[in-house]
Order: structure tokens, then C-alpha cells, then sequence
């Protein structure tokens, strides 16, 4: 595999994690006070990536292959359930 393979399977490996950690800050936004969330939404979606790129690599640690749907689903829990301690802040 060369350097331009392994790029393109780790940026498809952490897609979903981005994704979800993006639109859960967006989805945030329409019940947070404009001002306060423009601050806080790099902040929110850093964490919130970071939360679903450890849950991505524990599925796949676990179960041996990357992709399940059990995995997607812990991802979908994890990352709201941080976005709701954050905003709790």
C-alpha cells in the first residue's frame, strides 16, 4: 500500500466520526444563543471528533473489522452524549 492508499483509508475510516461530530455541534446551535455558540462550535466539533475517532478505533479493536453497524451506532451515543455535557457548560 503506498502513502497515497493509506491516506485515502484513514480519511474514510474517521469520515463518519467528522461528520456526526459536525453535524450534532450544528444541530446544538439552533437551541444555544447565537453568540455564544459561534464561539464554542471549533471547540464543540474538535472534542466532539475526538470522541468519535476512540470510539471508531475501540469498535474496530473489538469486533476486528471496521464498518459495523454496532459501532456506527456507539459512535451516533458517544457523540451526543458529549455534546450534552458540553453544552451543559
Amino acid at each position: 500500500m503506498n502513502i497515497l492508499d493509506l491516506i485515502w483509508h484513514l480519511a474514510g475510516f474517521i469520515a463518519p466520526a467528522l461528520f456526526v461530530a459536525l453535524g450534532v455541534a450544528l444541530a446544538a446551535g439552533i437551541f444555544a444563543e447565537k453568540k455564544a455558540f459561534a464561539r464554542r462550535l471549533g471547540r464543540q466539533v474538535g472534542l466532539n471528533f475526538a470522541v468519535g475517532v476512540a470510539v471508531l478505533m475501540i469498535g474496530l479493536a473489538l469486533t476486528g473489522h471496521d464498518g459495523r453497524m454496532l459501532t456506527y451506532a456507539a459512535l451516533v451515543v458517544a457523540v451526543a452524549t458529549n455534546q450534552l455535557v458540553l453544552g451543559k457548560k
